[in-house]
C-alpha cells in the first residue's frame, strides 16, 4: 500500500499532546509539519511585541520536541494558501490537517486555504483542539449566541463532559527528504530590543514547562484558589494563560488536571478554577457571534460616549506613573513580566475608561502590544465588561476605587512593595493613598511626592462622579 503523505499545518497549537489535528495527520500516514508566519493574514490584530517574543521561544521548544518524535517543524513565511499549495506539490501530500481558530482573521484566512486547496484537489480538514466547545456549538433553546454567562456556563455543564486528552505521539513518521525551511532567524518574530529577553526571564516557555506549570498548580495552589485568586501579592492563581493562548497546553488537560485532582467530588476551589476556562470559552462564542466588537461596543448605546483624547495622560497609565500604587504596580508588572493579575487588570482598566475616560480600546492595544497572553477574545471581553459597554457587562455605575482596591486585596503592600519600590518604607495604612501620609513620616521614608513618586493624576472621586454624570446622559437619551 503506497505511503499517504500530508501537511500539518500549525496554527496557535504548539504542542504534540492532546492535540487532535496532529493525532490524526499522524495516523494518516506520513506527516510535515510547517509553521507558516503571514502578518498580513492578521489584519489589524498582528501579534504585538509580547506575544511575537513568547511565539518566537515557544517556536524553538516545539522545534526541539519535534526533533525528539523522529520529525522536524518547517517554517516559513509568506501566504499561508500559496504556501500550503507549494508543500503539496513539492511532497505530493494528499491534504492539509490543522487546528481551527475562531478570531475574524483566522476564520477568513481558512476560508482562503480551503478555496484554493479545494481547486486544487486537496482536502483541508480542521479540528478543534483550543475550546472545550466550539464557539457555535452551545446556543440558546431559541438557538441565539448568548450574552451572559452564567446560562451559558449552565449549558456547557449540562452538555458532555470533555474527553480525555490524547497522549503525545511517541514517533512522527518523517519524509524520505525534506523540503527547504526558511528557519526561525528568517521569520524575525521576536522584538529587536533586549526587553523581550528580559520579559521571558520570568517564564518557563512550550509545552514541557505549561505541563510542568500546570502540575504545579493542579497539585498545590488550586485549593486555596477562592480565597487567593484576587490577591497579586500571593501565589494564587495558575498564570497559564500564555500557555493557553499559544496552545502549549490545552484547555483539555487543564480541565483534567483539575478536576481528576478532587478526588471524587469537585470540590468549590477546583470548580471555581474550571469556572475560568468556561469565561475564556465564553469569550470565544462571543467573539465568533460579534466579530465587530474589538473595535465597536457590543451594546451601541455607549458608541456616543465623549472619551478624552489625552496623550500625556495614556503615556502615564502605561509606564505606571498616574499616582495611584495599586494601578502603577499593575502597569509596571505588565511591562516587566508580559502578565498582569486579573483582579489589577479590572482596576487599572476601569482607571483609564472611567478615571482618565480615555477609550477603551487604547487600553486595549496597550494590552495586545504588551500581554504575553494577547487573546483577542479575551482582551475585547474583558475592556467591554469593564467599560460597561459588552456582553455580561459590569454595571455602568461600578467604578473601581484604586485606593480600597489596593487596601482589600493587598493589605500587607507586598505587591506593591515589589512593583513601586520607592514606597517601600510606606507605612501600609498610608500605602495605596501616599499622599494622606503625614509629611513628617513620608520625609522619614525618603519619599518627596512630585519627585520621588507622582501626586495623583486625578481625584479619584470626581473623576468618579464626572464618568458617572454622563453615563446617566447617555442612557437618559436612549429613553
Amino acid at each position: 500500500m503506497p505511503d499517504t503523505s500530508v501537511i500539518y499545518w500549525i496554527r496557535n497549537d504548539l504542542r504534540l499532546a492532546d492535540n487532535p489535528a496532529l493525532t490524526a495527520a499522524v495516523k494518516a500516514g506520513t506527516v510535515i509539519p510547517v509553521y507558516i508566519w503571514s502578518p498580513a493574514e492578521e489584519g489589524a490584530w498582528t501579534p504585538g511585541g509580547a506575544s511575537r517574543a513568547w511565539l518566537d521561544a515557544s517556536l524553538r521548544a516545539l522545534s526541539e520536541a519535534y526533533a525528539a518524535a523522529g520529525s522536524r517543524l518547517l517554517m516559513r513565511a509568506g501566504r499561508t494558501a500559496e504556501i500550503l499549495l507549494a508543500l503539496c506539490a513539492e511532497t505530493g501530500a494528499e491534504a492539509v490537517y490543522a487546528s481551527r481558530r475562531y478570531e475574524p482573521d483566522a476564520l477568513r484566512q481558512e476560508a482562503s486555504v480551503r478555496d484554493a486547496l479545494k481547486e486544487a484537489g486537496i482536502a483541508l480538514r480542521m479540528y478543534n483542539g483550543s475550546l472545550l466547545n466550539a464557539p457555535d456549538a452551545i446556543a440558546t433553546q431559541a438557538g441565539e449566541p448568548y450574552k451572559v454567562f452564567t446560562p451559558y456556563y449552565r449549558a456547557c455543564l449540562a452538555g458532555k463532559d470533555p474527553g480525555e486528552p490524547y497522549p503525545a505521539p511517541e514517533r512522527i513518521k518523517a519524509p524520505k527528504s525534506w523540503p527547504a525551511s526558511d528557519g526561525l532567524e528568517a521569520l524575525r518574530l521576536a522584538p529587536d530590543h533586549p526587553w523581550g529577553d528580559a520579559m521571558l526571564s520570568h517564564w518557563g516557555v512550550g509545552e514541557a514547562a505549561a505541563l510542568s506549570a500546570l502540575d504545579d498548580f493542579a497539585t498545590g495552589p488550586v485549593e486555596s484558589y477562592p480565597d487567593l485568586r484576587d490577591r497579586p501579592g500571593e501565589t494564587g492563581t495558575s498564570r497559564l494563560s500564555p500557555h493557553l493562548h499559544f496552545g502549549e497546553v490545552s484547555p483539555r488537560q487543564v480541565f483534567h488536571a483539575v478536576a481528576s485532582g478532587g478526588g471524587t467530588g469537585l470540590g468549590a476551589a477546583r470548580e471555581a478554577c474550571i469556572r475560568q476556562l468556561y469565561w475564556r470559552e465564553f469569550a470565544h462564542h462571543l467573539l465568533y457571534y460579534f466579530p465587530h466588537t474589538p473595535e465597536e461596543p457590543l451594546k451601541d448605546m455607549f458608541a456616543p460616549f465623549p472619551w478624552v483624547r489625552d496623550a500625556g495622560a495614556l503615556r502615564r497609565w502605561q509606564r505606571g506613573q498616574t499616582g495611584y500604587p495599586f494601578v502603577d504596580a499593575g502597569m509596571r508588572e505588565l511591562w516587566v513580566t508580559g502578565w498582569m493579575h486579573n483582579r489589577v487588570r479590572m482596576v487599572v482598566a476601569s482607571f483609564l475608561v472611567k478615571d482618565l475616560r480615555i477609550h477603551w480600546r487604547a487600553g486595549a492595544d496597550w494590552f495586545w502590544d504588551t500581554l504575553a497572553d494577547a487573546n483577542l477574545a479575551n482582551n475585547t471581553l474583558g475592556w467591554q465588561w469593564v467599560a460597561g459597554c459588552g456582553a455580561d457587562a459590569a454595571p455602568y455605575f461600578r467604578v473601581f476605587n484604586p485606593i480600597t482596591q489596593g487596601m482589600k486585596f493587598d493589605p500587607e503592600g507586598a505587591y506593591v512593595r515589589r512593583w513601586v519600590p520607592e514606597l517601600a518604607k510606606v507605612p501600609d495604612k498610608y500605602l495605596h493613598a501616599p499622599w494622606t501620609t503625614p509629611p513628617i513620616e513620608l520625609a522619614a521614608c525618603g519619599v518627596t511626592l512630585g519627585k520621588d513618586y507622582p501626586q495623583p493624576m486625578v481625584d479619584h472621586d470626581e473623576a468618579r462622579k464626572t464618568a458617572l454624570a454622563i453615563y446617566d446622559e447617555i442612557k437618559s437619551a436612549r429613553r
